[in-house]
């Protein structure tokens, strides 16, 4: 049954809205997903990011606009081509009362290593750093193994823990289950923790030590809500204040209801499927006694038989935009010959796989979760339909997100349905995570989970990371992105259009890596 379409669902819903006010120094927050973890240096998750930045700080901290800015770092420079300087802030305490030292900053750097069993690690941001060193209480030195001109923009995603709260007697001091029951979550942000129970709602309140502007909310709710209908309908009823990703296929009822306020952000994120690409028995292949994805013809003919433009169209309802990259084009680093989306060729997709050996193609299953991209699950069936009518054919298995994540992070999806975020502004990061050959230790390819290797493509990435000429750096990407995407290593399929529901009366700029942080949502004046 479609919800709050057309005129009276519209009225009826704004009746619902003037009866349950909600009180005006408590914010309730309906997410899409809910957090793996309040470790915040144990799983890169758009999710656990968020919430991470209602408790802690980094030294540097990305705006709206994906523009470094000073946070517990107050100045920064990159005095030699390998040496960076961070002057830190002397007026910041933690919630504790604790003050806040370059000390603080050593321990949390040297503690990302060290966390165990990550299924997407922090040395991501981490790997291009040889060496944190204390100059004195407020300045920190960081020192690059080689120039790397992102520093800045990767620490960003690296907060800052208290060396006090966050000991303990395991390598990484307090273990990632001790911060799940809230022990040593002290940091310099916002909110302090209230409670968390997986499944349940995430609760934080006002830090009465922090340094900065005093967030307006006594109390922040973060209620997970996986159905984007279950979402609207809290929102309608006046159950919750915010909401993140309405129904795209209502969007334009509740941007006509005079009631709610939208908030939108600039497309960043990409929805991509990673294909198996180890040379082994897949473990969702069936009719074929080898891995076809092994073969790029296949692989083209996958890519070449979604129609990307239909999807934007008819299951996004035009909050999207299609890809053929897996950046936007006015990234740093994006490939000019794949800035259009491919159209859709069924009958070269037939061609290519009897090509390849398999005139009567095979079967797949198609990994996806359940709630945490915008509409995925239909974007998984509708694929998968594409896919089964070029002879591929394709069942959907779908999870809940920590499900689809544990069977992401242990191989058992021969194609899964993915996203990425990229708040810098170039293809560096992006690259590097999905693409580069997967290296935990060394913090590469931390995200590949296709595991697709390319040792050109690795040569051009890490000469690329020391390049400190942004044009030089840039032209260096967009040929590894172009090998990439030419051998068909990964389906780029859209780049999602991040949109905010909220109460009349409330208000907060769209950022552009999707964050939906309480600190940032304001009443209107």
């Amino acid at each position: 049954m479609r919800l709050f379409t057309g005129t009276l669902a519209t009225s009826v819903a704004a009746l619902m809205l003037g009866a349950m006010p909600l009180h005006a120094a408590d914010l309730m927050i309906g997410i899409k997903s809910e957090p793996s973890s309040l470790d915040p240096q144990f799983h890169v998750l758009a999710t656990n990011m968020q919430v991470a930045f209602t408790m802690f700080e980094p030294l540097v901290m990305m705006d709206a606009f994906a523009v470094p800015q000073p946070a517990l770092a107050e100045s920064w420079e990159n005095v030699t081509p390998t040496e960076w300087v961070f002057n830190l802030r002397k007026d910041v305490t933690f919630s504790d009362g604790s003050p806040f030292t370059a000390e603080d900053v050593l321990f949390s750097f040297d503690r990302v290593a060290k966390v165990p069993n990550s299924p997407s690690a922090y040395t991501l941001f981490t790997r291009q750093i040889e060496s944190v060193e204390a100059i004195d209480d407020y300045t920190v030195k960081m020192t690059t193994f080689k120039p790397y001109p992102l520093l800045a923009a990767d620490i960003t995603s690296v907060v800052i823990m208290s060396h006090l709260a966050a000991a303990g007697d395991a390598p990484e001091g307090k273990t990632t289950t001790e911060l799940n029951r809230g022990d040593g979550l002290i940091g310099t942000g916002p909110f302090t923790f209230v409670s968390w129970q997986k499944g349940a709602d995430f609760v934080v309140e006002r830090n009465p030590n922090y340094w900065g502007d005093a967030p307006e909310w006594d109390t922040v709710t973060m209620r997970p809500m996986t159905n984007a209908a279950a979402r609207a309908a809290a929102l309608l009823a006046g159950d919750i204040a915010v909401m993140e990703d309405p129904p795209t296929a209502n969007l334009s009822d509740f941007e006509n209801n005079p009631d709610l306020t939208i908030a939108k952000a600039p497309a960043g994120r990409v929805v991509y499927i990673a294909l198996d690409q180890q040379d082994r028995e897949s473990p969702g292949i069936s009719g074929t006694d080898t891995n076809p994805l092994m073969d790029a013809r296949v692989r083209e003919a996958l890519f070449i038989s979604i129609d990307r433009y239909g999807i934007v169209d008819r299951v996004m309802g035009g909050l999207a935009e299609p890809a053929g990259d897996l950046v936007p084009a006015h990234f740093l680093g994006s490939s000019p010959d794949h800035a259009t989306a491919p159209t859709v060729d069924v009958e070269r997709a037939k061609a290519l796989l009897t090509e390849a050996g398999y005139p009567d193609g095979f079967s797949i299953v198609l990994g996806s979760p359940n709630g945490r991209y915008v509409n995925d699950v239909r974007i998984a069936q509708t694929i998968a339909s594409m896919w089964s009518r070029v002879g591929v054919t394709t069942e959907v298995e779908a999870s809940a997100p920590p499900v689809f994540f544990q069977n992401r992070d242990e191989m058992k999806y021969s194609a899964y349905l993915g996203a990425w975020g990229n708040g810098s502004g170039e293809n560096l990061t992006t690259l590097n995570a999905l693409i580069n050959t997967y290296d935990r230790e060394q913090g590469k390819g931390t995200a590949n989970g296709g595991r697709y290797s390319n040792p050109e493509v690795d040569a051009l990435l890490a000469e690329a990371a020391s390049t400190m000429d942004d044009a030089a750096r840039g032209a260096i990407l967009s040929q590894a992105d172009s090998m990439v995407l030419n051998d068909f290593g990964i389906i780029p399929v859209h780049y999602e259009v991040p949109v905010w529901a909220l109460r009349n009366g409330l208000t907060m700029e769209g950022r552009a890596d999707q964050y939906t942080l309480p600190q940032y949502i304001v009443s209107a004046e």
